[in-house]
């Protein structure tokens, strides 16, 4: 006889919060159906196998787990009056049911955990490209059998040229499809039958992008630049101290404080992966600060004026502002660009190429990896290849230089 029951499952995701699932156990065997909710440890109550009144979404929790609960023992009653003893495997299958989850119901929960997680640029971005493969296919279910690698083809030549995007952006795409048909598979045992990725189906390679920074004349151009509007000369500070900090990500430069400096050492945790980043302040790092100085009000005030009127706490508002002061940033740079003759596309995101473009061959690798913060080498040599041109120039010359 097979039991059915209301757990919290023991492996935390990256925020720490623990899976809700229902657990079916057969002669010790037990296998789980994920609900694809999270919750805290503490919110857990272990003897009633419910979610506390304490939890804000308390109600709304319970009720699924009782729904599911209902589903799961309808399915096990049927099984067992067909008199067959399933493995516990076969009953899971049988609960989940051929058509029970489709792709975009997948999708949703998806995306609702991004939020639960407080991923709030990635709900945005990978919302947007759920969207878009709905409107492509115009409707709003899709059985994981009818994903195939047909309609993934059709996808992509329909975003390449008809939505005329570039190959690593409908790769994303492809990416997202991918990550949900995983996320599906592990949480709600899609069956695999039907995976259209893989060896002789989809495989997902990114083409390599072209980097180019600015070389060390194109920096001195922007350090000197003169004769600049006030809005153009904070975009210019803001690019230069990106660069003077290892080509510091425009977010972390935009949300830096006063007392993210102690003895001459900039300390602060990258916004994209949470790492804890130490930098000693360069001299010329030092002379654009001074400038800020004379507005600071408080040892925990921001830096740069652009986000002072955002409430820091709520990280969506946050999150968004960043990207429109970016763009705001990038066209005033652009326009910076253009008056000192710097031809090559002046962005934000380029001041990081322009610290590995003028590192180039100089410093080793490892060093560059601590300054970088990658967490694989592997990800620092094939980033910083894009720059490193002497060996292979030194090469090319002693076959043709005669």
């Amino acid at each position: 006889m097979a039991t059915i029951q209301s757990v919290l499952r023991k492996k935390p995701n990256s925020a720490g919060l623990y899976p809700l699932a229902i657990r079916i156990t057969k002669n010790r065997k037990s296998s789980y159906l994920f609900t694809g909710q999270y919750i805290d440890e503490k919110y857990w109550d272990k003897q009633s196998r419910r979610i506390k009144k304490s939890h804000p979404n308390s109600a709304r929790l319970n009720n699924l787990l009782s729904q599911k609960l209902a589903e799961a023992n309808e399915k096990l009653i049927e099984s067992d009056n067909e008199n067959i003893d399933h493995s516990v495997a076969k009953i899971k299958k049988r609960i989940i049911g051929k058509n029970k989850l489709d792709f975009f119901s997948a999708g949703e929960i998806y995306l609702a955990n991004l939020l639960k997680n407080k991923k709030f640029d990635q709900h945005y971005n990978q919302g947007r490209r759920l969207q878009v493969l709905k409107d492509f296919l115009n409707r709003n279910h899709l059985p994981f059998s009818d994903l195939d690698v047909s309609l993934l083809k059709d996808f992509k030549a329909h975003l390449r040229y008809e939505r005329v995007v570039g190959e690593r952006t409908a790769i994303n795409y492809l990416m997202l499809i991918r990550t949900i048909y995983n996320f599906a598979r592990k949480e709600f045992g899609v069956d695999d039958k039907n995976y259209p990725f893989g060896k002789g189906k989809i495989q997902i390679k990114f083409p390599e992008s072209e980097k180019i920074g600015l070389n060390i004349d194109e920096v001195l151009l922007l350090e000197t630049s003169q004769d600049l509007s006030e809005a153009q000369q904070h975009a210019v500070n803001t690019w230069l101290l990106s660069f003077y900090f290892a080509g510091m990500r425009v977010g972390d430069v935009l949300k830096l404080k006063w007392s993210d400096f102690k003895d001459n050492r900039l300390y602060y945790r990258m916004g994209k992966n949470q790492k804890l980043v130490s930098l000693a302040v360069p001299d010329k790092a030092k002379v654009i600060l001074a400038q800020y100085k004379k507005e600071k009000k408080d040892k925990d005030g921001l830096v740069l004026p652009f986000l002072k009127e955002t409430n820091l706490k709520n990280q969506k508002k946050v999150l968004t502002r960043i990207k429109t002061i970016t763009r705001n940033l990038n066209r005033r740079l652009q326009i910076v660009g253009k008056s000192l003759g710097i031809e090559k596309k002046l962005s934000m995101h380029i001041a990081r190429h322009s610290f590995g473009n003028i590192s180039g061959d100089k410093i080793p690798i490892q060093m560059l990896q601590k300054l970088y913060r990658h967490s694989s080498i592997t990800t620092t040599v094939n980033y910083q290849s894009n720059f490193m041109h002497k060996e292979t120039d030194e090469a090319l010359e002693k076959v043709i230089g005669f």
